[in-house]
Formats: C-alpha cells, structure tokens, sequence
C-alpha cells in the first residue's frame, strides 16, 4: 500500500486526482483532512482554562503545527509576541507563503482577503473598496473557498442558498484571519521595530474585534454535539446565522420536519449574561420568516462567563430556553 500526504493542494490534486495524472483512477481512498476541531483542543493543550484555549484556538484554528508552537509559550499574548510577530519565525509570513504555493496573482487574493478582514463581507462592498467590478471577483472568490480560506455564508433558513443573493464572505480559516486583520495592515511597525504598537493594538481588539466571532464558530461547533446527545426533542439538520438588515442571531439552526427552529446568541463577555440578552433574542426571532405558521421556537445561549442567578432561575422553568455556561475549566 502507498499513502501519499501532503499539504499543497493543488499539487495533491494535479499529481494524483487529476485526469492527466499517471495514478489517475487506481486511488482506493482519498481523505481531505480538516483542522482539528475545537472539541479536541484540550488533549493537545492540556493544562489550560477553557478560555485560554479558546483564545489560542481563534489565532491557530487547528492546525497541529500552530497549536503546537503556542503550547511552548505563555498566555495568548506571549504566543503572538514570541512566534507571530518574530520577524525569523515561520508564522510571521505564513499567509504569503501558502498562497504563493497554490496560487499566482498573490497580490490581488491578499487585497480580497485585506478587504474581506476589515469587514466588507458583501461581493458589492469587496468590489466598491477594491474598485473593480464585482464579476471580476469571481474567480478570486471561489478559488479562496476552494482552499478552505474562505466561505460564502447565507442565513441558515434561506431554502437555495446556492441562488441566495445575501451572500457573506468570510475568513474561514483562523489564523488567516488574524493576521489579515492584526499583522498585515502594521506590517510597517513591525519591519521598523515597532513591536509594541502592535502589541498594544492586539491587546486592546483581540477580544472584541477577532476572539468573540470565532466563539461564534466554537458554539456552531457545539451545537452539534448537543444535536447528537438529544439536547432537544428533535435533530435539527442545518445550522449557521440569521440575518436581516436590521437584526443578526448568532445561531439559526433548522428542523424542517417537524418545523422546529433553534435561535442563539453566544456572548463573549467579561460580566455574566442576563435576562436582557433572552428578551433581545425573543425580540429579533419576530423577524425570522421561516415557518411562521405553527413553528416551535427554542432558545439556547452561550457565555463564557457564566449567567446571571436571575437567568438561571428563568431557565429551570423553561424546557425551551438552554443555558451552556463556558466560564469553568
């Protein structure tokens, strides 16, 4: 038997899985491995509180080469300093050098992925800050998705989410995403010895600006475990967000069967979730179309620093509303 592994794609593919390969057709298997998931970060970094872990997961998502070097630091901040920011590690230019091994044109994907970090998720206003027409995104766009680096979202009660029109990209990958957002745009700080200017951005938006969306992502992640243990009466079979052009619910997940739908919200805080977080859920659902007529609502909420007494009171009188509390270790 012959394993062949690699971590270049679209050398893989060429070379084993394309029509002009000479082992094209005699492959037994193939695998597309994934980055480890959040759910089994522990065993690979032990000794740490759950919020540390998650604050290492959403710089190196679960890739075993990252985690591993963060293993050997300090705290979150420690890591970045020591293997992000050192101008001799590999992490420093990790993102150039993926790229420039799977793609020509590195330039033109790092001005998408830079749009796309700083918040410009919808094709027109990517097209609008790069000023290019949004057709010829296209290609840029599915190639990145193609590579695991970017997904196209759409709310999770849209019923063809392939011919949607509210389409949202995002950075899928973890540390792409960080470092699109905190390394690249400083890129002259840190080439000029300014290491600490950088630093001090990290530490004043690492939480707010990155760690809270990916805690969105650890949560989705989660759902399905609960999916699985019958957290609920039903499985639902497709999960993601919700939005509107006023409102946006963190967690949508769906049971078109029994017209069942799941509704979240995963808080991020330093200060426990209260009774007010529910009411603003319960409000926003209003807006949600799906199955209006004669659809069962649940509710579960998220937070990594526990819940209020008052919250926890309402919920043990409640079969609809799950509180999953993040806060322990």
């Amino acid at each position: 038997m012959v394993i062949l592994c690699g971590s270049l794609i679209s050398m893989m593919e060429s070379q084993t899985l394309d029509y002009s390969s000479p082992l094209y057709g005699r492959r037994t298997a193939q695998i597309r491995l994934k980055q480890i998931p959040f759910r089994y970060y522990r065993e690979f970094i032990p000794g740490k509180t759950r919020r540390e872990l998650i604050e290492m997961y959403a710089v190196t998502g679960g890739v075993p080469k990252y985690m591993e070097s963060f293993a050997e630091c300090g705290d979150i901040f420690q890591s970045i300093r020591s293997c992000v920011l050192n101008r001799s590690g590999y992490l420093y230019d990790e993102p150039h050098f993926l790229l420039q091994q799977e793609i020509s044109e590195v330039g033109s994907y790092f001005s998408v992925l830079r749009a796309i970090a700083a918040g410009n998720s919808k094709l027109s206003a990517i097209s609008t800050v790069l000023e290019v027409k949004a057709a010829s995104l296209t290609k840029y766009l599915k190639t990145l998705v193609d590579l695991d680096i970017l997904e196209r979202e759409v709310p999770a009660t849209e019923d063809n989410p392939e011919k949607s029109k509210r389409g949202l990209y995002k950075i899928r990958d973890n540390y792409i995403r960080f470092w699109f957002a905190f390394v690249y745009p400083n890129m002259s700080f840190l080439e000029s010895g300014n290491e600490e200017i950088v630093m001090n951005k990290i530490r004043k938006s690492l939480a707010s600006g990155h760690t809270a969306f990916v805690y969105e992502d650890i949560c989705r992640e989660r759902m399905w475990d609960l999916n699985a243990e019958d957290a609920w009466p039903f499985h639902f079979a497709k999960i993601g967000r919700w939005w509107d052009k006023e409102n946006e619910i963190d967690i949508a997940a769906i049971d078109p069967d029994g017209k069942n739908i799941i509704l979240g919200e995963c808080k991020y805080w330093q200060d426990p979730v209260g009774i007010p977080v529910l009411r603003e859920l319960e409000q926003k659902s209003i807006s949600v179309d799906w199955q209006r007529n004669g659809r069962q609502i649940w509710y579960i909420l998220f937070s990594v620093s526990g819940f209020t007494d008052e919250l926890k009171g309402l919920a043990a009188h409640r079969n609809d509303l799950l509180l999953c509390d993040d806060s322990g270790n």
